[in-house]
């Protein structure tokens, strides 16, 4: 298991909290489709900062904050 707490792996290479905020219209896109529980509020709230995103995870469906970072990284890696 890798968990990644300041970068996200992206096809391979990490992406950082910086290419995260620079990805957010793609990643935007599709995080209701990965997690409905997400409100376009909460969506417009994040704004592309990963730990808001990781966050939101956490208070939206119980995750520990290891469980929402493995899983906002397997949205980067899908994407």
């Amino acid at each position: 298991m890798h968990i990644h707490f300041n970068f996200v792996e992206v096809k391979g290479k990490a992406m950082d909290s910086a290419e995260f905020k620079a990805r957010w219209q793609q990643i935007r896109g599709r995080l209701k489709e990965f997690w409905g529980e997400l409100s376009g509020n909460d969506i417009d709230y994040i704004d592309g900062q990963r730990e808001l995103l990781v966050g939101k995870l956490q208070e939206k469906y119980g995750m520990s904050e290891e469980e929402a970072q493995r899983t906002v990284d397997d949205l980067a890696d899908r994407l």
